[in-house]
């Protein structure tokens, strides 16, 4: 029998895009200790709102800035430390870059098509999230 958690460790995670001769492009950066390809995320900061705290991950994690939607585009859980995480996902349109940021010397980052995005994030619940991001963006054009 399952148990629900009692408690969560809340995250927030951003998928960071932009638009390149027309074409949509996701930034995805590896994870420190395995090397995959993931999003940036992390845990809610106790002073910060999720979106923030999100942005602010995005900042040490990818080295990107940019505007950051008000909309969860989805959620899902996962184990780590001994606990579930809870993580929720917006998106983050770039207009900055940073040639160095603080997570740099052990995380590579890599501009993607939607497709191979979607082909190199291993967590299904992003998958499907990505996949629904066309539409998305069309929406709020």
């Amino acid at each position: 029998m399952n148990q629900e958690p009692t408690a969560y460790l809340e995250q927030s995670a951003v998928i960071p895009y932009r638009f390149r001769e027309g074409q949509l492009e996701i930034l995805l950066i590896t994870s420190r200790n395995s090397k995959r390809w993931i999003i940036p995320k992390g845990i809610i900061e106790p002073n910060m709102n999720p979106q923030d705290s999100a942005a602010q991950e995005a900042l040490e994690e990818a080295g990107i800035k940019g505007k950051v939607s008000d909309i969860i585009r989805g959620s899902y859980t996962y184990q780590k430390w001994g606990s579930t995480c809870r993580v929720q996902i917006f998106t983050l349109e770039v207009d900055t870059i940073y040639i160095d940021w603080l997570e740099a010397s052990f995380r590579k980052r890599q501009w993607v098509s939607l497709s191979e995005a979607i082909r190199l994030i291993q967590e299904e619940e992003v998958r499907k999230i990505l996949a629904q991001l066309p539409d998305y963006l069309d929406q709020t054009q």
